[in-house]
């Protein structure tokens, strides 16, 4: 089932994160996942059930690729628990790419494709009465939706909550639960939304088990199981990493033969993970270990060597502006992979990466890979883009066109190499690329492009050769 709400900040982070950390509590086996590309609520979400985070994005996966990617994510889990994003019908900012009556990649058109009931969380510290207007709206306005019930959150006192049920009775949508007031288990924000979960891991779980005792006391669990139970039938195949590697290999692209791991020398591919480097999606990783690589997470905070016998190398999203002084401070470790991108060795940079592949990040020193500075700026860039490779690369021939996010708060200068690695407006090209070497703000989710993976792990192959010979 979804949770939803009327717009953003009324609380489905807090009560998606507590609806699954009470399930868990209970012993049921949760499946959490997140719609958009959002990578710090899904943090909580592993927190809460103990599972990898998931997402959910028709922009960048695909609407056909929503209910196999669902399937995949929520195998052997008794209920899965979807958190929405934004207000419920709140589609992609710029719907003129996408079909539909502008609501692509919304929470309700994620609902729609899973056929999936919908509790809506309302804020309703500010109102009585009005709420039950707002729930009719909401329920009326999309026949494709069935939102199922509603979860009142903010409520001041038990006399409130008196009057916020009574106002729902004559709407015939069902009260799941009445959240009071209470601050005491927010999670922490800062310049791009919660702090990740990864940076405050004692605290954050504290938070977590209590979010999960929060609501098991004021929501009625056993009917939001009874509603999760009646979602829609999922008929199609959960998606499978191998196939998907498979299928990215097009006839005439020798790059991406396939080799059997039986004669290739061992594949390790280090991924940079740790407080600095929070954000990555898990079926990213999937797909490095479905072709044959062996996945090895590093610190750069801490680990001050690059993994023996390194491959290939990821480094993912994150914040390494909270952590510049620390990650300048490793001397080795930016040592180390400065001497990896000399001898050749695949690195996949996304957004932190990128910073952390700079000469500098706000004065301290980084890694010294890329021509290129690094600094905080005082506009939030977020927004998906439709991106196309200008020249061939490690993770792209030229032409290709992806779907893909940016979401920072910084900027590099300049702001591209001599090879870019894409190009997604007029403004100019983006990025660093070559062919060992890919470094941009543009997230992905391989999951929406595994050619990628695949290109990345017939680099890392043969420069394992090369390596041996």
């Amino acid at each position: 089932m979804v949770i939803a709400a009327p717009a953003s900040g009324s609380g489905k982070t807090t009560v998606a994160t507590g609806v699954m950390a009470a399930f868990a509590a209970r012993g049921t086996t949760v499946s959490g996942h997140k719609v958009g590309p959002d990578y710090i609520d899904p943090g909580y979400h592993a927190l809460a059930t103990g599972r990898p985070p998931r997402n959910l994005d028709p922009v960048l996966c695909g609407e056909d690729g929503i209910a196999p990617l669902f399937a995949h994510g929520a195998h052997g889990a008794d209920i899965a628990v979807i958190e929405g994003v934004m207000g419920l019908f709140d589609g992609a900012a710029d719907p003129s790419p996408f079909p539909g009556p502008g609501d692509f990649a919304s929470t309700a058109h994620v609902a729609a494709l899973l056929a999936a009931p919908v509790v809506l969380v309302v804020d309703a510290a500010r109102t009585s009465r009005s709420v039950a207007a707002l729930v009719h709206g909401f329920c009326t306005f999309d026949p494709r939706v069935h939102v199922g019930g509603v979860i009142l959150n903010g409520v001041g006192s038990p006399r409130h909550e008196e009057l916020l049920r009574t106002a729902m009775a004559d709407t015939g949508v069902e009260v799941l639960g009445a959240i009071p007031r209470r601050d005491a288990v927010a999670a922490p924000s800062r310049h791009l939304g919660l702090v990740p979960a990864a940076e405050r891991a004692t605290p954050a779980g504290s938070a977590v088990a209590e979010l999960g005792e929060l609501i098991g006391s004021c929501c009625d669990l056993d009917a939001i199981t009874a509603l999760a139970r009646g979602a829609g039938a999922i008929t199609t195949q959960p998606w499978r990493p191998e196939e998907a590697l498979a299928a990215a290999a097009p006839s005439g692209d020798a790059a991406l033969a396939t080799v059997a791991p039986s004669v290739e020398p061992p594949l390790r591919v280090a991924v940079a993970g740790g407080p600095a480097f929070t954000f990555s999606y898990t079926e990213n990783t999937e797909l490095l270990r479905a072709g044959g690589a062996e996945v090895v997470t590093f610190d750069p905070l801490h680990a001050q060597t690059l993994p023996e016998a390194t491959s290939g190398l990821v480094i993912g999203g994150g914040f390494p502006e909270v952590h510049a002084a620390d990650l300048a401070a490793n001397v080795p470790l930016r040592a180390a992979v400065a001497q990896a991108a000399r001898r050749g060795t695949p690195i996949a940079a996304e957004c932190a990466g990128l910073l952390y592949l700079c000469r500098s990040l706000d004065g301290a020193a980084m890694c010294g890979v890329l021509p290129a500075h690094a600094h905080m700026s005082e506009r939030l860039t977020l927004g998906y883009r439709r991106a196309v490779a200008p020249a061939d690369s490690l993770l792209a021939r030229a032409g290709t066109r992806v779907q893909g996010h940016e979401f920072h708060r910084t900027a590099v200068t300049p702001a591209h190499g001599d090879t870019p690695a894409w190009q997604w407006s007029a403004a100019g090209p983006e990025g660093f690329a070559g062919p060992t070497l890919h470094a941009s703000y543009l997230h992905l989710n391989w999951a929406g492009a595994p050619r990628i993976a695949a290109r990345l792990l017939d680099a890392a192959r043969a420069h394992n050769r090369k390596q041996r010979t």
